[in-house]
């Protein structure tokens, strides 16, 4: 029963890895076809440096960050999920807290905050707003998407907590053939059993015979 209630929660974190990785490529695609728009704008590859007067887009470089963020989160997720193993949930749950704590702060200082569009800087590309007058255009939708991801993101946490609490896999193969009794590993094939030895006194035959001949020769003496 363990084993099985194991086995659909990680097939269930693993799905929603998967939810968090398309998001977090869909991130990335987004971020460079963003690139490709500056690029086509200012005549040079944003990434130039000093060669532009215009200062650097941060929000194209925070939106590629954060869809690659997700992708990074979404590989050590599938890799916990699959080995169950300790010290990667640790890692992923770490990830996963910290990337719920910077959404926490950032909605907290949006609702918050009145003047929370002066807390960011100028963005040269103008996606920045471009995206605020999509967003207000299409608050609902947006409101739904940003809270699906919130509880993909917080269930997948919680998914892990539970799958560290249930443990690893139980063992199915053995290292080596000798560190294991034939009893306690039945998957062995042709396992030969030792003998079985009596430690105990050594047991002599009888030697009536040898004393017997011995005092008639002391006799005949």
């Amino acid at each position: 029963m363990a084993r099985m209630v194991r086995s659909c929660i990680q097939s269930i974190l693993k799905m929603f890895n998967s939810i968090m990785g398309m998001v977090g490529i869909a991130m990335i695609l987004y971020a460079l076809w963003l690139i490709k728009v500056w690029e086509r704008q200012m005549g040079d590859f944003p990434f130039g440096g000093d060669s532009s007067d215009y200062p650097a887009p941060w929000y194209i470089y925070t939106f590629l960050g954060l869809g690659i963020t997700l992708c990074v989160i979404t590989c050590s997720g599938h890799i916990a999920a699959e080995t169950a193993n300790g010290c990667c949930l640790y890692i992923y749950m770490l990830f996963v807290f910290l990337l719920l704590m910077l959404e926490a702060g950032v909605a907290a200082d949006v609702f918050l905050n009145r003047d929370w569009e002066e807390d960011f800087p100028e963005d040269p590309s103008g996606s920045f707003t471009q995206f605020k007058d999509f967003i207000r255009l299409n608050f609902q939708l947006c409101k739904w998407i940003g809270l699906s991801i919130v509880c993909v993101q917080g269930l997948s946490f919680l998914l892990a907590i539970m799958l560290k609490a249930l443990g690893p896999h139980p063992r199915q193969y053995y290292d080596s053939d000798d560190d294991y009794a034939p009893e306690r590993a039945p998957l062995l094939r042709n396992a030969v059993h030792p003998p079985t030895y009596v430690v105990g006194d050594p047991v002599y035959g009888p030697k009536t015979d040898t004393w017997t001949i011995r005092i008639n020769d002391k006799a005949n003496r």
